[in-house]
């Protein structure tokens, strides 16, 4: 997409409002078939098309081209603070000082560091809340340098999630220098630990008790057109069998803690392949790492593995975990039979993250909302599943989806992630047309 893209945002919105039909987009499912969402009302597409015409909202479409670098230049500032795996807390206090700056008076950080910024509506029935995830996957000590190639910024964590961030704060700053009120409240977040084994801890917290949110909107996608709807679940084990262990020579006989674990990696496999296999939804699992032993003359002591399940359908999920469980008491029971009178090799199961599955809300206000903003804009809504923030909220029953930052994302989780200004001003568009449509602009 053109950088020029919001020239003409309103006359493109209406050509796309009169070609829309009525109908809700469609959900793929993994075995090809097709779950029609509830259909858009008339009022639906009426309302964000008269929200695209405001003045204030084109002023702010005016404003996210002119304040394009300034956007830019905050997306690269907040990369460059580290924010590996529970280590977010930096760069949680320079977006909260930015959220202040912006004019918002109740910032704060929570108990596990998310930052939290209320901007009041004009009745405040509802709270939406606006989540951007400020954590990688990356290490401490990674090299977080921002690099530059024409329209290309290259860097660890630029475009999951960085940029989303800074969309976030683009957004913040056109409804507060123009004052657009919503009649709902609004709930920015940056949240923490929503990569690999932070566990979605920072939207778990966010979302206990008695948590007041209506609906809630992830800002963390990819392509413009991808609107994530329901929750693709993953069960996370670290798996270590123990033994004696002794010389290679000497003690040969003694269970042996790689070849149970060997054995154990086959069965699960076997057993997983009915399931992951089956029509419906899909169902997946992968042994992510192995390790353990002292040298090659040795029987190891112990013998571990780190393991990934996922499915959107939380029954498969199960059915995974059961075959999983099955086949280490198989590999375990093989492998201490085959021993002398050595003692007895053990197995521990450690449970290093679990995040809830599940199908969203096809017809609530907030994917009928999502999708009539999407159109139009242009845009034909791809409906897909993910794991993100949105999953536990989803798992919980609140209205939850997941929307693109903008821009063009390539290489996520590698050290060579970049992110591409391509028509990179849809994302704060489309986000604060979400907003407004969802938090009721001007009633």
């Amino acid at each position: 997409m053109p950088h020029r893209f919001l020239a003409g945002v309103v006359l493109i919105a209406l050509i796309a409002g009169c070609a829309t039909t009525a109908a809700g987009p469609q959900a793929p499912l993994e075995d090809g078939t097709q779950t029609e969402q509830a259909p858009l009302s008339q009022q639906h597409q009426e309302f964000v098309e008269t929200i695209l015409a405001d003045p204030n909202f084109q002023l702010a479409t005016e404003m996210f081209e002119r304040e394009r670098s300034k956007t830019l230049s905050t997306m690269v500032e907040l990369n460059e603070i580290p924010a590996p795996p529970f280590q977010e807390q930096v760069r949680a206090e320079a977006f909260a000082q930015k959220l202040s700056d912006l004019g918002l008076a109740d910032v704060s950080i929570d108990e596990v560091g998310n930052v939290i910024a209320h901007r009041p509506g004009t009745v405040g029935e509802r709270r939406i809340a606006v989540v951007a995830h400020m954590d990688t996957v990356f290490p401490p000590g990674t090299d977080v340098t921002v690099r530059k190639e024409g329209d290309t910024y290259f860097a660890p964590g630029i475009s999951d999630n960085t940029r989303a961030v800074a969309v976030v704060l683009a957004v913040v700053e056109a409804m507060q220098d123009l004052d657009l009120q919503t009649r709902e409240d609004l709930v920015f977040v940056g949240s923490v630990g929503e990569e690999g084994l932070g566990n979605l801890r920072g939207v778990r917290h966010l979302l206990r008790g008695d948590h007041g949110i209506s609906s809630f909107i992830a800002v963390d996608g990819g392509a413009q057109d991808r609107l994530i709807t329901s929750a693709v679940g993953s069960n996370r084990y670290r798996i270590t069998f123990k033994g004696p262990g002794g010389h290679s020579y000497g003690a040969f006989g003694r269970a042996h803690p790689h070849q149970a674990l060997s054995r154990a990696i086959v069965e699960f496999t076997e057993r997983a392949e009915p399931i992951t296999q089956s029509a419906g939804a899909k169902a997946t699992f992968s042994v992510g790492r192995i390790g353990g032993g002292t040298s090659i003359n040795s029987i190891p002591f112990e013998s571990w593995m780190e393991v990934d399940m996922r499915s959107v359908d939380p029954v498969k999920l199960e059915a995974l975990d059961a075959a999983f469980r099955v086949a280490l008491n198989t590999a375990l029971t093989v492998e201490n039979e085959r021993r002398g009178s050595a003692e007895a090799m053990t197995v521990d199961i450690e449970d290093v993250g679990k995040r809830p599955a599940g199908q969203g809300q096809l017809d609530s206000q907030l994917v009928l909302n999502a999708t009539a903003a999407m159109r139009a804009l242009g845009v034909e809504p791809n409906l897909q599943a993910s794991s993100t923030d949105a999953n536990i909220p989803i798992w919980l029953g609140v209205p939850a989806i997941t929307v693109s930052r903008g821009g063009r994302s390539q290489n996520a989780h590698s050290l060579d992630e970049s992110w591409t200004d391509d028509g990179s001003v849809f994302g704060e568009t489309y986000l604060l047309t979400l907003l407004l449509a969802e938090a009721g602009y001007g009633q």
